[in-house]
């Protein structure tokens, strides 16, 4: 089959493509083989350093609750974060240079600074500025670290993901007779949603992984943090960052998998019947339902 951007392969191309396939998956599994081999020479498969992993105990005392640890600080951290940046991203849109200029600049200088950076200087302030307790300061400063800068990258997502919009739903929004916020909110940011939401998903899967930075510089208590206190007392040290990476990979796909879910929904939710209406079925628009007349409806702003 040819398309316009494809060119189905000819009998050479499909013998070429079958000879790299069974190349790659030989060096895959002489990798592979290499990898068990390396780990076996060294001890590493050694059933008393995997056989903690089958007890409870290293489930309920250490992996566990770092594991609530990090989605409490995450999904803190995002629910404050998409809508901060939801706002700023909408804000660098507006046709007022008050509002336009300084929404742009808390995003540049947000996004240009180590998320690491932020929760140390988040740290410091809780300590200096207020009476946060020493065992909540921790989960404070990563999720103010966290919000800060996650919220000037979410905030350029959703700015570009109106943007890639056409033009001509705002210009059909106005002739219809909707204001500029009532344009933003019911015409352009629906539409955009299933256009931002791959990268939107990409950065909370970052969210979540950004939580360790507080448990190797803050001492907060989640995953990672919690796998060495484990790995010291189980002295299976290889054998934790395996498991504790298994967990991550399962806990980011499961996001993304929910993610993908949601995006094929809405797009099915958006598609058109494809039925047509006869003149007895359609409906007057009544400008002052919509918010204004039609000469002054692109008169409005943000």
């Amino acid at each position: 089959m040819t398309s316009v951007l494809y060119d189905a392969p000819g009998p050479r191309a499909r013998r070429r493509n079958v000879l790299l396939t069974v190349v790659f998956v030989v060096l895959l599994a002489a990798f592979l083989w290499w990898i068990w081999r390396t780990m076996d020479d060294k001890g590493q498969l050694k059933w008393s350093l995997w056989q903690p992993f089958t007890t409870s105990d290293a489930w309920t005392t250490y992996l566990l609750p770092g594991l609530f640890d990090t989605l409490k600080a995450a999904g803190l951290a995002m629910v404050i974060a998409l809508p901060l940046g939801a706002f700023f991203g909408i804000a660098r849109m507006s046709d007022h240079r008050w509002i336009r200029v300084p929404a742009g600049v808390v995003v540049e200088f947000f996004r240009s600074i180590p998320v690491l950076l932020l929760m140390l200087f988040a740290n410091e302030f809780y300590v200096r500025s207020t009476n946060v307790g020493s065992e909540d300061r921790p989960l404070y400063a990563v999720i103010t670290g966290l919000v800060l800068y996650n919220a000037s990258v979410l905030a350029e997502i959703v700015r570009a993901g109106i943007m890639s919009l056409p033009k001509g739903q705002t210009e059909a929004a106005y002739a219809i007779g909707l204001r500029k916020g009532q344009t933003m909110t019911s015409i352009l940011l629906p539409q955009s949603v299933t256009a931002m939401l791959p990268a939107i998903v990409s950065q909370l899967v970052v969210i979540v992984k950004d939580t360790a930075l507080g448990g190797v510089m803050l001492g907060f208590t989640e995953l990672l943090n919690a796998r060495s206190t484990l790995a010291a007392n189980y002295a299976n040290v290889v054998a934790s960052f395996i498991v504790v990476g298994i967990i991550y990979i399962l806990l980011n796909l499961a996001l993304t998998t929910f993610a993908g879910w949601l995006e094929r929904r809405l797009r099915r939710s958006k598609k058109s019947t494809g039925a047509v209406l006869g003149p007895d079925e359609a409906v007057v628009l009544n400008p002052a339902q919509v918010g204004g007349s039609f000469g002054t409806g692109a008169g409005g702003s943000i």
